[in-house]
């Protein structure tokens, strides 16, 4: 999930907001000041209801934040790179560069978040029985009973929460396989996906309306998040052993970054069959990727004063790969990339290939073909063959 409004880094991880927050932030806000707050406490100004609401939200945003931020930086301490964290709509993302190598850093990664949010609970608990009486104690016991319920509700066996992840641990460690235990794990989150949208839909029906409406996007989402995760599994397990130098494309077209678009198009693109172009200077240094779809979003009036620098991807937003990286360690940087393609670069950083969606899927496919065949996936010796044999 790309973020909207960078916030900066914390712990060297990039934090950002998806607009859809502001939605939580309304509904908070609204939710609390005009409701829950002057029923509990009545005898307080609208403004004083408003003003601690917003500091509620704020700090139920920071909360978000602290659970997420436990599961990226203990990722990192386990050797997983951490690309970022996202808050949104449904709560928080950290994305995650990879997959845990065992079922103890698995478990670990995945219980740090509620354990979290119970601790954040405790803390403002204390708080709120420290604080005098009143709209602000009123405040923090909403907000220790709030990261109770969001660690609990973590704790749920069932991907992509937080107890799914625990529950995929154990059964990788107790079935020695990860697949099944990956599966397993998705397929009881789509389950309770679909108990919340019958409960949501119980809900409407018995007249409690948007509570039902809210429960109802909460599962939809866990049951499109877990068919995901199930599906990614699987393609995982048809590219088992599979590295990148045996699904990329090696012919490249590479170009300067200082040349016009106008005379790339008339010199390269119309008598080409490619689609992606990198950028390199005369010394052979990567400089970002040109694709034929930003090109054709360059207005003609324009191609003329447009360098092919101003509209390539850079290379700090381009994933990247060596050739004999695993191609399942490189799928999860490609998720939700600007162009859908990775560069692939040699030791001195000059681009070697590129991996693009239709690589991915010919090996896709070619995985589905060696299984029916009963096949045993390509591994070790097998690839470093073929690798040579491609030169």
């Amino acid at each position: 999930m790309r973020s909207s409004i960078r916030l900066g880094r914390v712990g060297g991880v990039a934090i950002g907001l998806d607009i859809s927050v502001v939605v939580i932030v309304i509904i908070l806000v609204v939710g609390l000041a005009f409701g829950l707050f002057p029923k509990a406490f009545p005898g307080y100004s609208t403004g004083a209801y408003v003003l601690t609401s917003l500091v509620a939200a704020v700090l139920f945003l920071a909360s978000l934040l602290a659970h997420e931020l436990g599961h990226a930086l203990l990722a990192r301490r386990e050797g997983i790179e951490v690309s970022g964290i996202t808050l949104w709509l449904l709560g928080g993302v950290a994305e995650l560069k990879g997959e845990p190598r065992t079922p103890g850093a698995d478990l670990r990664i995945a219980a740090i978040g509620p354990l979290t949010s119970l601790f954040l609970g405790a803390v403002f608990a204390v708080l709120a029985m420290a604080a005098p009486a009143g709209l602000a104690a009123g405040m923090l016991s909403y907000l220790a009973g709030v990261n109770v319920l969001l660690g609990i509700f973590n704790l749920v066996p069932a991907a992509p929460l937080d107890g799914g992840r625990i529950l995929r641990a154990a059964l990788w460690a107790w079935r020695h396989d990860r697949v099944f235990a990956a599966v397993s794990a998705a397929r009881a989150g789509r389950v309770f996906g679909y108990l919340l949208i019958a409960l949501g839909f119980v809900q409407v029906v018995s007249g409690l309306g948007f509570q039902g409406l809210w429960l109802a996007l909460i599962g939809l989402f866990l049951v499109n998040a877990a068919t995901a995760e199930e599906q990614q599994t699987r393609a995982a397990t048809s590219l088992q052993g599979v590295r990148v130098a045996d699904v990329m494309s090696r012919e490249l077209i590479t170009a300067q970054p200082d040349e016009i678009v106008s005379d790339f198009v008339d010199r390269v693109v119309l008598r080409s069959r490619y689609s992606a172009y990198p950028l390199v200077d005369e010394e052979g240094r990567f400089h970002g990727l040109v694709t034929l779809n930003r090109i054709r979003r360059v207005e003609r009036g324009h191609h003329l004063a447009t360098r092919l620098r101003d509209i390539a991807c850079p290379p700090d937003e381009l994933p990247s790969a060596r050739p004999d990286e695993l191609l399942t360690d490189l799928l999860p940087r490609m998720n939700g990339g600007a162009d859908g393609r990775a560069v692939v670069l040699d030791p001195d950083g000059h681009p070697i290939g590129i991996v693009s969606p239709s690589d991915i899927s010919r090996a896709l496919q070619i995985g589905d073909l060696r299984r029916d065949k009963g096949h045993s996936p390509p591994h070790g010796a097998d690839l470093t063959t073929r690798h040579d044999q491609h030169h």
